[in-house]
Parts: C-alpha cells; structure tokens; sequence
C-alpha cells in the first residue's frame, strides 16, 4: 500500500529531536535538558483573557489573517519592540504557531528545483516542507563559523536556483544571533541576487546583551518574518504564530493559509490580543531568569571540558563532546547511566556530530544536579 503514499512523505523522518526525546522518556528520574519548552506558566492575566473569550462566547470563525484588532496589536507591538513596519490589514497574518507560518511561507514561494539556503547546524523544522515542495535544502556548514551564516558563505552557495534564505536568529539549536551590520550585509547579497528571505525570530525576546535586530527592517520588500508568543510568553501550546511579510507576499501567503486550516484559534487569539498589549514586557523576568541559567549552564561546561560558543539568544547551548564519542552514543548514555537528557547534535543534520544540545528552560536546582551528574559519568568514562 505504500505505492499510495506520496514518496516525499514516504521519505520524511520523524523529528530527530523527537525521536530521541521519545527514546529516553521511561527512564525515571531522569533530568531532561531536551525539549525547547519554557518552564514557566502562561502569565495569568492572559489565561484570564482565554477565559472571559469563551464565556464571552468569542467561539466563531475569524477573519482568515486573524482578528483585526489582534493584528493591529501585533503591528504596534513588532514596531514598539523591533522597529517592524507592517500593515494590519494587508501584511500580518495570524497562524497556528511559528511552525504553520513557516509551511505556509515554504509553500507559498516554492515551485519544484528551487533551493533553500539554510544554516548548519539548524532546526529540523524547515527540511521536511522544503522537500514536499520538490525544493531541495542547501545547507551551509557554520560550525568553523562560531555557528554564523555569513554573506559570503552563502555568495558561494547561490546557484541558479537558489529562491529563499532562511535566517532562524536567535537559533535552534545554537542560541548565537546575527547583529545588525552582518545582517546588512546578507540583505546586500539577497538584494544582488534577488532572493527572498525567511526570518524565524521566534526568540526574538529571549536575547541577552543587547537587543533583537530584524532584517524585515532593512529588506522589508523581500522578507517573511516569522515570530509568535510560544517562546516569549510561554504559550508553546496555545499555537500562535504570526507572519508578516509585504503586501504583494502575504495576500499570496494568505491564500496557502486559508486553504490549511481557515484562521487559528479564537480563544487563542483573544489570549493574543492579551499578550501582545497589556503582557508586551511579559518576556523581561523570564529572559532575566534563563540569563543566569545561561550563565550557570556556561560554568559548568567550561570546568567539564565542553567547546562552546556563547550564546547571545534563545535558550541553548550547542556544546562540543569533551570525549571521544559519536553524539548519539553520547547522548544515550548520559540518559541511560546519568539519568540527564540532552539532544545529540546528528539530530539538527550531520554537521552536528560531535556536539549535543542543552537546554537551559528549567530550573537552576536541575541544572546544578544534572551537571554534577555529567561530572560524575565523564570521571567514569575516563
């Protein structure tokens, strides 16, 4: 029955973060430095917005893009924050989380034998989509590159092909971001070579030392910028996303969405609404809270011999192996003998062996435990 299935399907893989997240589950006890969820609740004031739109009886369809009123929020709220400049009603769309806006813009500007520039080590989210639309994924190695993709590392990947770069800044899974005169440069090249671009800052609020900067506020004419409140506002699970893009780019982006699934969740949306006004500095104690789990998390890979790069964004460390040990091999043990989770870097393509991904959304308590329970299994592997 396979001869059913479509073969771009047929050839998907499931998550590889997912997958070893699934693996090592049953083990009890176990600490999990693994998933990219916040561990702080939604804020209460937004979950009481939830609640007055149900009894409010707020349970309709929206307009496709999402509540006008919604999208005139996000448009002062991306301005006030990062100097965005997007129409409510022609350039913003809401959607069911960062990752339906990035399927929505993949297959709104993808034909068949277009290229994706991405960088390398990078999210596994983008891949899958690129390849359902016959496009093919270029990815640009930047681990010799303190994890930065460059303008002239992607100059010598353009081909005749090349449609789209992807710019997910800060990144999964590295936490490095780009600053505002390397971005400069890589609208230079997108320009020259009139490529479009897709900038996931979906942890646009969870930078530290100094703040977010927006390509979509120097190549406006040819960039989708994808962003959402799962990350900043710890709403993983109520799905909003938004993409913004420039008129002639989201009515066509518009109609991939309303084919997919119509408009995202009232209730959601008017929790959204919420967030995006009254909760627009909500992200601050977080973000001040996973800085110095950061820095907690940075000691005590330095004293156990991991190679790191700082992170200026996100939650993450990409971290080098201090042994000699293939990254899944690595990670299974450290899960199975340690009882401490992590993600091997193979998960986010092979230009990650050699590294594991640690996420620092959890307390500073489990950090220091798992830490002393990496120490202990590195003292043994001796």
């Amino acid at each position: 029955m396979n001869s059913k299935i479509n073969l771009n399907v047929q050839n998907m893989q499931i998550s590889g973060i997912r997958q070893f997240f699934n693996r090592i589950q049953h083990i009890e006890g176990m600490i999990s430095l693994t998933i990219g969820q916040p561990d702080f609740e939604t804020p209460l004031h937004i979950k009481s917005a939830a609640i007055r739109a149900i009894e409010e009886n707020h349970t309709s369809y929206t307009h496709n893009a999402g509540y006008i009123e919604l999208r005139q929020a996000i448009s002062t709220y991306m301005n006030k924050k990062y100097k965005l400049d997007y129409t409510p009603d022609s350039e913003i769309i809401v959607t069911n989380g960062a990752s339906q806006a990035i399927d929505t813009a993949l297959r709104t500007i993808l034909s068949p034998g277009d290229e994706v520039i991405l960088p390398s080590p990078v999210y596994p989210g983008y891949t899958p989509i690129i390849n359902q639309c016959g496009g093919s994924p270029v990815f640009i190695d930047t681990t010799t590159e303190n994890f930065k993709l460059s303008a002239s590392l992607i100059e010598k990947s353009i081909t005749g092909k090349t449609k789209c770069i992807v710019l997910p800044y800060p990144s999964n899974p590295t936490g490095v971001s780009l600053t505002g005169e390397e971005l400069e440069e890589i609208a230079g090249v997108a320009s020259e070579h009139d490529l479009l671009i897709i900038a996931d800052e979906i942890y646009s609020e969870l930078t530290y030392g100094r703040d977010h900067f927006s390509i979509g506020t120097i190549a406006k004419d040819r960039t989708i910028v994808i962003n959402g409140l799962s990350k900043s506002h710890s709403m993983t699970g109520w799905r909003i996303g938004v993409l913004m893009a420039p008129a002639w780019l989201a009515s066509q982006c518009l109609k991939v969405h309303q084919y997919n699934v119509s408009c995202a969740s009232s209730i959601s949306q008017m929790a959204a609404l919420e967030a995006f006004t009254a909760g627009i500095d909500d992200a601050i104690p977080m973000r001040e809270a996973y800085k110095k789990r950061k820095e907690l998390t940075s000691s005590y890979l330095r004293k156990l011999g991991f190679k790191t790069i700082e992170p200026d964004g996100a939650f993450y460390f990409l971290a080098g192996i201090p042994i000699e040990i293939a990254s899944f091999d690595f990670a299974v043990e450290l899960a199975e003998k340690a009882g401490v989770g992590v993600i091997p870097g193979t998960a986010f393509d092979p230009n990650g062996e050699g590294y594991v991904r640690i996420s620092y959304a959890c307390s500073e308590d489990q950090i220091h435990e798992a830490f002393k329970r990496i120490e202990r299994y590195l003292s043994e592997s001796d």
